[in-house]
């Protein structure tokens, strides 16, 4: 099974080219592609070590595929979303937490560009390369000061985040009586925080989603976004990136971004249990080909009609967003819950697919490492991410059919 891309936007983008621009999304598919066997193999050290090998992300780097989702002024190619997804979904085929990272850190860019423009040239203006990792859950605690805010807190999940220079944390304003008045997003710089090693987990081991922790340290306003207007699909660096992907909401980019890493994983556990069974011998059961195998086959047929339609869907949908956008039109309230709602069933719908995989394939599956169980234990991992949450995605659709009003930073 080949994970193509359903849809292919046109590619639309604008900005001085101040740097050298990152390459088309064809070329980074062509370049990451070459590197998939030598990412494959070093999986397994992945999963052992709880981090993505140095020399892999230098790798990728040098393809252009965290820059894809990049401002062209600032040296990326401002890509349709839609190949980027194609991108990580390749990657995550033959390695689960290095597809998961090279997806939230290759989104990353695109948030940043929402931000001040100050904020994109702190980051960006020596060198267009800089990783900026994340963890959006709002625990930081942001004291209004003059300039900007003193922020203090401790968040989980930060995956990649040894890897990066800058992160994107959420933080809550709180007023003197204590009561939250703002939710908001702020950059970091690696100076002003701390990684704790905590990550040791039974899926995306390698991921090294780690606790990052900030003591009071003073955010200057400019690097601070608010989650409403985010919401609003509004940010001030649309002043300078004015070009259609930077009009997306953050729902459809990000939480995509979460989905089709594990769609990814799906279709690499389906490569791999073809591969495995397809020369299989019975020797139990009354022996015989395991391909000849009805129930098998049956099997087989399930699952690639699961992970084909969690890429149709969603490609599909983050495709037509962008189109509106393209056009400079309103992105309708029923296209965005339709975003959420098969973002959300395209991760079931993999979990599915690989379920069956691993259960047809018996005892096979259990061996510690193989592809079959990783991806299981990768997949699994990365559906209890907030952005994977069905049944609160699914409830706003409803509550959007009915013609209830749907208030949600998330859609």
């Amino acid at each position: 099974m080949r994970i193509g891309a359903a849809h292919r936007c046109e590619r639309h983008g604008s900005g001085e080219r101040g740097s050298p621009v990152s390459p088309a999304g064809d070329e980074v598919l062509d370049a990451v592609r070459a590197l998939l066997p030598e990412i494959g193999e070093r999986a397994g050290w992945a999963d052992v070590n709880r981090r993505v090998p140095e020399e892999t992300i230098r790798e990728l780097i040098r393809t252009g595929v965290f820059r894809m989702l990049q401002p062209r002024r600032y040296g990326g190619a401002e890509s349709d979303p839609v190949k980027f997804f194609e991108v990580v979904r390749e990657i995550s085929a033959v390695c689960g937490s290095t597809g998961w990272v090279v997806s939230v850190l290759g989104v990353h860019p695109w948030q940043l560009a929402l931000f001040d423009e100050a904020a994109q040239a702190e980051v960006w203006g020596e060198t267009p390369d800089v990783l900026v990792s994340s963890s959006y859950a709002p625990v930081g605690r942001l004291t209004p000061v003059e300039g900007g805010y003193e922020l203090s807190g401790r968040w989980r999940f930060s995956s990649g985040c040894d890897h990066a220079s800058w992160a994107l944390v959420g933080g809550l304003v709180v007023e003197k009586q204590g009561r939250p008045v703002d939710f908001m997003t702020l950059l970091v710089p690696r100076t002003d925080y701390v990684i704790e090693d905590v990550w040791d987990v039974m899926g995306l081991r390698g991921t090294a989603s780690n606790d990052i922790i900030v003591e009071r340290v003073f955010v200057p306003e400019h690097r601070a976004v608010r989650n409403y207007e985010q919401a609003q699909l509004r940010g001030p660096g649309q002043k300078v990136n004015t070009g259609p992907l930077y009009r997306m909401p953050f729902a459809t980019v990000f939480t995509n971004a979460i989905t089709a890493p594990v769609v990814g994983m799906a279709a690499g556990c389906y490569r791999a249990y073809v591969t495995a069974m397809r020369e299989r011998v019975r020797l139990s059961l009354g022996g015989g080909r395991f391909a000849e195998d009805q129930f098998a086959q049956v099997a087989v047929a399930r699952a690639a009609s699961e992970i084909d339609a969690a890429v149709l869907q969603t490609d599909h949908n983050v495709c037509e967003v962008y189109e509106y956008a393209v056009r400079g039109e309103r992105i309708p309230m029923e296209l965005r819950l339709r975003v959420r709602r098969d973002q959300v069933r395209a991760t079931q719908r993999a979990l599915e697919a690989i379920d069956i995989l691993f259960k047809t394939a018996g005892g096979n599956s259990l061996g510690r490492g193989n592809p079959i169980e990783r991806a299981w234990r990768d997949a699994h991992a990365g559906s209890v991410h907030v952005a994977n949450d069905v049944e609160r995605a699914l409830a706003m659709y409803g509550k959007g059919e009915f013609g209830l009003t749907v208030e949600d930073n998330l859609v």
